[in-house]
């Protein structure tokens, strides 16, 4: 992999990741830009003790342009992005209208290929293993950021999701803070290990090992599987067989073999819902351990990719119970959605 630095014409950082060590990155961004200006300030709830970020100059950001004029293909003659070259293989900026800046913490863009009409599943396996390089090696800096408590690597499909940039991208956020989700799975661990004296990301795994209806896909290194109590319809949480607690301590081997269980549990998304639909929206979430808290060795880093898609034509709302309370409700079991998922392996 070859890292190239370069700057925007505002000042925000770019860098490109490319497979070939020859690529030679040497584009200007020939736009003009004023500096990004930003209100981001984060605000903490008394009542249940957790952080919020009010960034109102969102408002103004980039919604649904036409695909002539999307910010993330490469740069051409008459219409410049926020890519100068006119071609990248995995490209990573800061973000123009961030949720956290500044001692907020950083939000940057992460452009999976120059191809517009592609989506992470349509990459080769070379190319989904420099997008995990490219997550690494962002980890690996943001946490060098003295303001920085956690990072968080992941991508959003599909117009339901909220999607406003239909190029295939990911984003990464730097939290000053250590999230509520992330909070509770470290206060879960806590209390496993004091009742029972083992690791409870080992015991998870281990107990749907055995178990092995919620299992969808196992490797040598990862193993994949719909969680006993899970949130969403169509829900797959993907952890590497040898515990480690961010991207960063990931061996070569568990990295040789991701791209290949990563992409076939994309296209079984795909398939889910029959040839006729369309393509499954989905989030798709790293979850690693926070910088600077007790017992992060034993955090379990994992992956979940879920959907809000229910059944064909249908979407799974969060209303009253899960907005208004966090409770869950959900109408598929997990043993239904592994055997589906199970079905719609590659053929």
């Amino acid at each position: 992999m070859k890292k190239t630095v370069r700057t925007l014409a505002d000042g925000r950082q770019l860098i490109y990741y490319d497979s070939r060590d020859d690529a030679v990155r040497e584009a200007v961004d020939r736009r003009r830009l004023d500096p990004v200006s930003t209100s981001s300030e984060v605000r903490r709830d008394p009542l249940l003790g957790e952080s919020v970020a009010i960034a109102s100059h969102r408002q103004g950001r980039t919604y649904h342009p036409p695909a002539d004029e999307c910010p993330l293909c490469p740069s051409r003659e008459g219409r410049l992005s926020e890519i100068p070259d006119e071609d990248y293989d995995v490209a990573v900026f800061e973000n123009r209208f961030p949720s956290l800046s500044g001692e907020s913490g950083r939000c940057e863009v992460v452009c999976f290929t120059s191809d517009h009409d592609a989506s992470f599943a349509d990459l080769t396996e070379e190319q989904a293993a420099l997008v995990l390089a490219a997550w690494t090696d962002r980890t690996t800096e943001l946490a060098e950021l003295p303001q920085v408590k956690q990072v968080f690597c992941f991508e959003n499909r599909g117009a339901e999701i909220g999607v406003t940039l239909g190029h295939p991208h990911g984003q990464i956020y730097a939290y000053p803070f250590v999230t509520p989700r992330t909070t509770l799975m470290l206060r879960s661990m806590e209390a496993h290990q004091a009742e029972t004296g083992r690791n409870l990301f080992d015991d998870v795994v281990r107990r749907e090992e055995a178990d092995g209806s919620r299992v969808v896909l196992a490797g040598e290194h990862w193993v994949a599987f719909v969680p006993y109590a899970a949130h969403w319809p169509y829900e797959v949480h993907l952890h590497p067989r040898r515990r480690v607690p961010d991207l960063r301590a990931l061996d070569e081997a568990a990295r040789a073999e991701f791209p290949r269980m990563y992409l076939e549990l994309l296209r079984r998304f795909d398939r889910l819902f029959g040839p006729d639909e369309p393509a499954t929206p989905y989030i798709s979430a790293w979850h690693q351990a926070p910088f600077d808290v007790p017992g992060r060795d034993g955090f379990g880093l994992h992956l979940e990719l879920f959907t809000i898609r229910r059944s064909s034509g249908k979407l799974k709302y969060l209303a009253g119970s899960e907005s208004g309370m966090g409770v869950f409700i959900n109408d598929v079991p997990p043993e239904t959605a592994a055997q589906r998922l199970r079905e719609a392996a590659s053929q």
